[in-house]
């Protein structure tokens, strides 16, 4: 099994190193501290060697920090994670902050009146972070200091840094050489009159070098740091036990390896202006660069959006593995039909689920920790089943499951809310309308230029008439054979980046009743250039088209709620989902595949 059940939460040990920590605080004559979910790399997911904010509070979710003050113990936590913190920190210890509705500086303002020190690890806050959190704080009497990691200092037995081993990524399904990437955003260095760039995020290196690597359980990415000069040439620092004579070859002479405490004096020798990206790179980058007199050009890092917009070889491969889990999907959801219900937990329903993806012996890991929540854990919207939570599932209640998998040609991350036997009209309604929802972006046409935030509000507008809505967005971006969460593509009201041809993100309105229900349907989809219509004027128009042929429970669904053209588009799903997946399963799965699409 990919997937443990243990308790990783341990409130109970929060509080013995809350005090330790601001004992060493005291006597470093720091007022508090930052303690970030991220690590170097700014990743979603950390290594056990980085989850300092987990193991200092006990909340586990992906996004998150902490502030320690002598008095207050703030831990910031956004919409996804406010019924899950309060079972994760010890709440007479650690306080759980609304952010982003709280601001950092406002609360540092409320808490310290008479202001104080605040230190951070500038390995871990990017500059645009810190920028933005002093401009805020500008005019009180709280100061910022970089310091050495004070987590760090009382955490005895940190695990050590990870050393998976990096290996080659097919250049036939990258759809690109290494070499061919390396030249074509060398050219925009030259153009931008900058002579290398700084790449710090894990995913950019793996994607830039046709790279994996295995630090990150469920991400196949590298640890490591890279300067890209303007000739193509590019400098990888990384654990050189991580990189055999396979992967020498692969690199090539144009790829020098250097270990990672070369990485200071290797900033140190360039020549500027060199591109640091302000929100992505650690802000300990750009101080090496300012100490040895080296101009610092802040700029986008260069992978981030060719990265994204996927090659025509990539669409293929992922659209392959879509399939493939597709498959697996539908053998699962027959099992699932199949049990009496009040028979299975939680913990049943992910463990059936995996060994379905296994079965297709293509499978290199899941892309998260399956979300298997049912009755009021379906509420929480980043639900982590372990055996002390395992939940019978109940005859009239619903489960979310959210899962996904690695497969060397794609990532796959799809949601199906099921019944557990009859289930209620308020449930269904609901359901109807996260439906619709995800119905409206399904079948989008849009202008060229159009970013998330113009869009993300047709998902919500059949919850919104129901006086409903979800506190998290409507959906992501999605690597192939990388990050299940990709960026800097979102459909959320936050989002500014112009949606473009080749971008693949997940489509998965939901609601969420706390302490009943939760709902969540979900597809991945990719952008791309709308068929032309009799009629319409030239301007261009995006489209999406569906990357996930899994059955949506008709089970759940008001079929007077539904729109004409809602039932058309649920119909032609289905049919297709029929035609696609069918050759693909068993005798029994096909039977239940036919009768599960039948028209609505």
């Amino acid at each position: 099994m990919f997937q443990t059940f243990e308790e990783s939460a341990r409130p109970e040990q929060g509080p013995p190193r809350l005090a330790a920590l601001r004992d060493h605080l005291a006597r470093e004559g720091l007022t508090g501290f930052l303690v970030p979910r991220a690590d170097a790399h700014q990743g979603e997911y950390v290594a056990p060697h980085d989850a300092r904010l987990a193991w200092l509070s006990g909340f586990t979710g992906s996004a998150g920090f902490a502030c320690v003050l002598p008095h207050v113990a703030g831990v910031f936590i956004d919409g996804r994670y406010r019924t899950q913190v309060k079972g994760q920190v010890d709440l007479a210890h650690f306080t759980p902050v609304p952010w982003p509705e709280t601001g950092l500086a406002d609360w540092l303002r409320g808490a310290l009146p008479n202001g104080g020190v605040i230190g951070f690890d500038p390995w871990l806050h990017t500059a645009e972070e810190i920028g933005k959190l002093e401009e805020a704080l500008s005019g009180s009497a709280i100061t910022l200091k970089p310091v050495a990691n004070a987590v760090d200092s009382i955490w005895p037995d940190q695990p050590a840094p990870p050393t998976g081993p990096i290996t080659p990524y097919p250049d036939d399904l990258a759809g690109e050489t290494s070499a061919s990437k390396r030249a074509r955003l060398a050219e925009t260095l030259r153009l931008a009159g900058q002579t290398a760039a700084v790449i710090t995020l894990a995913d950019s290196i793996a994607w830039l070098l046709n790279v994996r690597g295995a630090d990150i359980p469920r991400n196949p990415v590298p640890h490591g740091f890279a300067v890209l000069h303007d000739n193509g040439h590019m400098t990888l620092y990384a654990d050189p036990a991580k990189c055999d004579d396979a992967l020498r070859a692969h690199l090539g002479a144009e790829v020098t390896l250097r270990p990672v405490t070369a990485f200071g004096p290797g900033l140190r020798s360039l020549t500027g202006p060199v591109r640091v990206d302000r929100a992505t790179a650690p802000l300990w980058v750009s101080m090496e660069l300012a100490e040895a007199g080296v101009a610092c050009a802040w700029g986008q890092d260069p992978c981030i959006l060719p990265k994204a917009t996927k090659t025509p070889a990539e669409i293929a491969a992922t659209t392959e593995a879509h399939l493939r889990d597709a498959a697996a999907m539908v053998e699962f959801l027959c099992w699932f039909d199949a049990q009496e219900p009040g028979s299975l937990t939680e913990i049943d329903v992910a463990t059936a689920l995996e060994g379905f993806r296994r079965a297709t012996n293509a499978l290199r890991d899941i892309s998260f920790e399956t979300i298997a929540g049912t009755g009021p854990n379906g509420a929480i919207m980043h639900y982590r089943v372990s055996r002390s939570s395992n939940a019978r599932l109940e005859p009239g209640h619903l489960i979310v499951v959210d899962s996904g998998g690695q497969y060397l040609d794609g990532t796959t991350d799809i949601t199906r809310t099921l019944p557990v036997g009859e289930v209620g009209d308020l449930e269904k309604a609901c359901f109807t309308r996260v439906l619709q929802g995800m119905i409206g972006i399904s079948h989008l046409r849009f202008p060229k230029g159009l970013a998330g935030r113009d869009i993300d509000a047709i998902a919500r507008a059949p919850l919104w008439a129901a006086g409903l809505d979800f506190n998290h967005g409507t959906g992501h971006g999605v690597g192939v054979y990388l990050c299940v969460h990709e960026g800097p593509q979102r459909i959320s009201r936050v989002s500014e980046v112009p949606l473009q041809p080749g971008m693949i993100l997940s489509n998965e309105p939901g609601y969420y009743r706390e302490g009943a229900f939760g709902i969540r349907i979900e597809n991945l989809i990719v952008v791309r250039e709308a068929p032309a219509l009799a009629g319409a004027d030239d301007r261009a128009m995006f489209s999406f088209d569906t990357l996930t042929w899994v059955p949506i429970d008709r089970r759940l669904i008001l079929p007077g709620l539904l729109t004409a053209q809602d039932r058309i588009w649920l119909n032609g799903y289905h049919a297709a989902c029929h035609d696609k997946i069918a050759p693909r399963i068993s005798d029994a799965a096909r039977i239940w595949l036919s009768q599960a699409t039948a028209p609505l």
